[in-house]
């Protein structure tokens, strides 16, 4: 076993957990662990991609709550890129990617996410190994380890 000298203690989590997306407007999603997803995925319809100035960005709407599509919100971010993506069934899809900020417990982290329609699986958001990498240890047999994140909707960039 390889030890890191002078390390911070990694925070354990769940297997699933409540995040909070401040760069996108989301106060709290439920987002399931998923060590098996490299990028992390989030639940996007009504994708359109646009410019602002010379800038590519990508207008999307989300139902942030599981289960609930008459919950919903748009929005905007910078497109970092555009990938070929498989999904768990083995399914191949061009999918925008995004970085924004990602709230867990008390860690603010700066990640990539894919916008996928995830309308028909339970969770919302999937937390890929590349955010978790180096941050988190995961306890598979627990849930909400985190609780809820702090949001302050004043610090969310427009």
């Amino acid at each position: 076993m390889r030890m890191i000298e002078n390390a911070e203690p990694l925070m354990i989590v769940g297997w699933r957990e409540w995040v909070s997306l401040p760069e996108l407007n989301i106060d709290q999603i439920k987002a399931k662990i998923d060590t098996g997803a490299r990028t992390s995925a989030l639940h996007a319809y009504a994708i359109e991609p646009y410019h602002k100035g010379a800038a590519r960005w990508v207008m999307f709407t989300i139902h942030p709550k599981q289960r609930r599509t008459d919950i919903f919100i748009e929005c905007h971010a910078p497109i970092k890129d555009r990938r070929l993506v498989s999904d768990s069934g083995g399914h191949k899809q061009h999918r925008y990617v995004i970085e924004t900020q990602l709230i867990i417990g008390n860690s603010l982290i700066t990640t990539e996410m894919t916008l996928t329609n995830r309308d028909t699986m339970l969770f919302r958001m999937l937390i890929g190994r590349t955010a978790l990498c180096n941050r988190f240890i995961i306890n598979p047999t627990a849930s909400y380890l985190q609780g809820k994140p702090f949001y302050n909707p004043t610090l969310a960039c427009p």
